[in-house]
């Protein structure tokens, strides 16, 4: 088994969010199983756990995430020499250590919900590159570090270009009108199903009522 990285489950929380990193690269570098690295893009593993920065923390490079993001053949090599000291100095200064980089997918994902509220949650996870179970988190409020958040137009922080955004847009306005006419028709079919059921009501009561003055008349 390879070394791990520091807080190796929290760093694969943020390899998740924020790479394009295969499944099967992100649990070897952190020593995971495969299927539990799936579990934390989908939501259902590391809930509460907040992600961790193994690039602020000195343990993998941008570089080192870029070759690996174009070649899901080749593994992820954590570095070792800093890792020690940035332990130790990560403790006392997590919470001063600027996030901008970090917060990109979740700050653009949190301004699309805002003002494009009927793109899907799988819409906006292609555009950004997060997923669909982020995208819910922010969207129902609870997501971990939604206090943090900025909303911020993908387009501006390069996330996504302005053609590829307008025609997820154009798609969901027209999944959303499809939607309310197929709304509208169910509801039109049914007050037609009220009103033959209230007609057939009537014909029967006006039957049962025609039998009783028949009787009282052979009285």
């Amino acid at each position: 088994m390879t070394e791990a990285p520091f807080m190796p489950k929290a760093t694969a929380v943020w390899l998740v969010e924020n790479t394009t990193l295969s499944f099967k690269q992100i649990a070897n570098f952190c020593n995971l199983h495969e299927l539990e690295v799936k579990g934390i893009a989908d939501g259902d593993v590391a809930k509460g756990i907040k992600a961790y920065n193994p690039i602020l923390a000195g343990q993998l490079t941008r570089e080192e995430i870029d070759l690996s993001s174009k070649d899901e053949g080749r593994p992820l090599i954590l570095t070792k020499k800093t890792q020690e000291v940035v332990v130790s100095k990560e403790r006392k200064k997590a919470k001063y250590t600027p996030l901008s980089k970090r917060k990109d997918r979740p700050d653009s994902v949190l301004w699309m919900v805002k003002n494009f509220s009927q793109l899907s949650d799988g819409q906006i996870a292609k555009l950004v590159g997060s997923t669909k179970a982020t995208v819910a988190l922010i969207r129902n409020r609870s997501y971990w570090n939604l206090s943090n958040l900025t909303a911020k137009d993908p387009v501006i922080l390069g996330l996504c270009s302005q053609l590829q955004f307008e025609k997820a847009v154009g798609k969901a306005d027209r999944r959303v009108k499809r939607l309310k006419k197929l709304k509208e028709k169910e509801l039109r079919m049914q007050e037609k199903k009220e009103e033959v059921k209230e007609e057939v009501k009537e014909e029967v009561q006006k039957e049962d009522e025609e039998k009783a003055e028949v009787v009282n008349e052979n009285n």
